[in-house]
C-alpha cells in the first residue's frame, strides 16, 4: 500500500500500450482486396464449389479483420487471424474452402509488407529488436514478422504550448507565464532510440527551463525583455535536446499573468507617471512660449507700427474665422485705426506718440476776430 502511494506522486509513469509493428495504408488494403477477389474467383472456377452465402459470410469476416488490423497493427494479430482462419475453415468446411483460405492467408501476410510514408515522415525499422534502417518518404517494403516499424516520425516544424503556473520571480512576485515552443526533429533515429517519448521530454524540459528563467529575473525584466529571455530559454533547451535529434527553433511568451492587486498598483503608477510627464511637457511649453513673448515684446518696442498692425490683424482674424464682434475701448480703436496710423505717418510722426490732432498752431496762424462780424452775429441772434 505504501508503494502505491509513493508511485502516485510520479505523473509520467510508462503506460501499457499495444505495440504497433506496421501501418495499414491504402496500398495494403488494395492488396488484401485483390487477394480476396482472387480467392473467390479461384474457389468458384477452379476449386470446389461453395454456396454463395458462405462466400458472402467469409468476405464479411475478411473486411472485419482488415478493420481490426487498422486499429491494432501487429504481427501477432496477423498470426492470430491466420490461425483462426485455418482452424475455422477446416472445422466447418473441411477441404472445400482450401483455395479461398489460401488466398486470404496470402493477403493477410503480404498486405502489411507494403508500407507508405508521407513526404514529411521518416520510418524507423527494427529487425528482430535491433535497429535496421531508416525509410521514407514513399513506398517501402518490410519483411513479414521479423521487421517492425516502430514509429512514423513527423519531421515538420511543430508548435507546442506550455506554461509555468505560480512561479516566483526574483523579486518574489507570483506569476503565471504561458509560452510557445517551435521545434523540429532533424534525426528521427535519435529521437526514437535515445528518448522514450520525445514529445513529453520536450514539454517537460521547456517547463523546467521556463521556471528557471522566471526565478532568475525580476518582473520588470519579464515584461520588458521577453525576446531576450526567450532566446536564453531556447539556447538552454537546444543544448539539452540536440543529443535527441531535436532542435528548438524559438521560444515565445504568449501571456504573463500577475496578481490582480499588483496589476491595479502598476496601473495607478503608470497613470501617475503619465500625468507627471504631461505636466512636465506643459511647463516646458510654457517656458518656451514665455521666451518667445519676451522676444516679440522687444521687437514690438523697437517698432510700434508692427505692434499696431499685429493688433489689427488679430481683430481681423477673430472676426473672419469665428464671426464674432469684438468690443474694445475707444482709445484702443483709435490707436489701432489704420487711417490714424497712416495720417501720423504722413505727418512724419510716430503713430500713437502725439495723437491724431496734428501739430500745435503757431502764433502766425492765429487770426484776430473782426468786431463787425461779431456785431452782425449778435444782431442776427436778436432777430431770431
Amino acid at each position: 500500500m505504501y508503494r502505491v502511494k509513493a508511485f502516485d506522486r510520479i505523473r509520467n509513469l510508462p503506460r501499457a500500450v499495444l505495440p504497433r509493428d506496421f501501418r495499414i495504408s491504402p496500398p495494403a488494403l488494395l492488396i488484401l482486396a485483390l487477394f480476396l477477389g482472387g480467392g473467390v474467383v479461384w474457389q468458384v472456377t477452379v476449386g470446389l464449389p461453395a454456396p454463395p452465402m458462405e462466400l458472402v459470410y467469409i468476405t464479411v469476416q475478411v473486411i472485419f479483420s482488415a478493420v481490426l488490423l487498422m486499429l491494432l497493427s501487429s504481427w501477432a494479430l496477423v498470426l492470430v487471424l491466420l490461425a483462426g482462419l485455418w482452424i475455422g475453415t477446416f472445422a466447418r468446411y473441411g477441404n472445400a474452402m482450401f483455395p479461398l483460405a489460401l488466398m486470404i492467408s496470402g493477403g493477410y501476410v503480404l498486405a502489411p509488407v507494403f508500407q507508405l510514408a508521407h513526404h514529411w515522415e521518416k520510418a524507423v525499422i527494427l529487425r528482430l529488436g535491433r535497429y535496421h534502417r531508416l525509410r521514407g518518404p514513399g513506398v517501402f517494403l518490410v519483411f513479414p514478422v521479423i521487421d517492425r516499424v516502430t514509429r512514423f516520425v513527423d519531421t515538420r516544424i511543430r508548435a507546442t504550448d506550455f506554461s509555468a503556473e505560480k512561479t516566483i520571480t526574483m523579486d518574489t512576485v507570483p506569476v503565471h507565464v504561458d509560452a510557445l515552443a517551435f521545434w523540429m526533429i532533424w534525426d528521427a533515429t535519435k529521437a526514437i532510440l535515445e528518448v522514450e517519448n520525445f514529445m513529453e521530454a520536450v514539454v517537460l524540459s521547456a517547463q523546467t527551463a521556463l521556471r528557471d528563467a522566471i526565478g532568475r529575473h525580476d518582473l520588470a525584466d519579464l515584461l520588458a525583455e521577453r525576446e531576450r529571455i526567450g532566446r536564453e530559454i531556447q539556447q538552454a533547451l537546444d543544448r539539452k535536446t540536440n543529443p535527441w535529434g531535436i532542435t528548438i527553433l524559438s521560444i515565445e511568451f504568449t501571456d504573463i499573468v500577475i496578481p490582480k492587486e499588483l496589476e491595479d498598483a502598476m496601473s495607478k503608477r503608470a497613470q501617475a507617471e503619465r500625468e507627471r510627464q504631461s505636466r512636465v511637457i506643459l511647463g516646458t511649453a510654457e517656458i518656451e512660449i514665455s521666451d518667445k513673448f519676451v522676444e516679440a515684446a522687444k521687437r514690438y518696442r523697437e517698432d510700434p507700427t508692427a505692434l499696431h498692425l499685429r493688433g489689427m490683424n488679430m481683430i481681423y482674424e477673430g472676426i473672419k474665422q469665428r464671426g464674432t464682434i469684438v468690443l474694445l475701448p475707444s482709445g484702443s480703436l483709435s490707436s489701432m485705426s489704420l487711417g490714424s496710423v497712416l495720417d501720423d505717418l504722413a505727418r512724419g510722426q510716430v503713430p500713437g506718440t502725439a495723437g491724431s490732432a496734428g501739430p500745435a498752431p503757431t502764433p502766425e496762424s492765429q487770426e484776430t476776430p473782426d468786431p463787425r462780424s461779431e456785431a452782425a452775429t449778435d444782431e442776427e441772434g436778436a432777430q431770431i
